[in-house]
């Protein structure tokens, strides 16, 4: 190749890092990719019915009943899980529906470290944990009154 040939296909550094980040940013960033589907609520007499229930359970990967039990315990109220749905007895706002479901992410989901959901329990001799499989960290997790944890 000649001289002037070589010059057509040469680009600034900085023109090259400007399409390097267009390309980026076209695509999700890590935090993005977990975005909890919108939540379904409404109240039908004397109660709530947290209509995609299931549909959560099984986007955060962590068992229906646990859910239910922590949310029925943070609500303080009865309820039950009919089908795919959570039936709360009383009324509450879907901010309050959002606000538990946030909060049981934030202790029973989401990686204390790199805050990835990738996570799922495991016991050490007789202690309950929350593993990370993807930055690898471990940590116990807060025994509450009525929730049993399962596998």
């Amino acid at each position: 190749m000649t001289n002037t040939k070589m010059k057509e296909y040469q680009y600034e550094y900085e023109e090259l890092l400007d399409r390097a980040l267009g390309q980026l940013s076209s695509t999700k960033s890590p935090e993005s990719r977990f975005v909890i589907p919108e939540i379904k609520v409404f109240i039908e007499g004397k109660t709530t019915i947290f209509d995609n229930f299931d549909a959560i359970c099984t986007y955060i990967n962590r068992e229906s009943e646990h859910v239910m039990k922590f949310m029925l315990n943070e609500l303080g109220t009865a309820g039950k899980i009919e089908g795919n749905r959570a039936i709360f007895q009383g009324h509450f706002s879907k901010d309050e529906i959002a606000r538990q479901i946030q909060r049981y992410m934030d202790e029973y989901v989401l990686c204390w470290e790199c805050k990835k959901p990738d996570t799922h329990f495991m016991k050490m001799d007789r202690i309950w944990v929350l593993k990370c499989d993807a930055c690898g960290a471990i940590r116990p997790i807060v025994k509450r009154k009525g929730g049993k944890i399962k596998k």
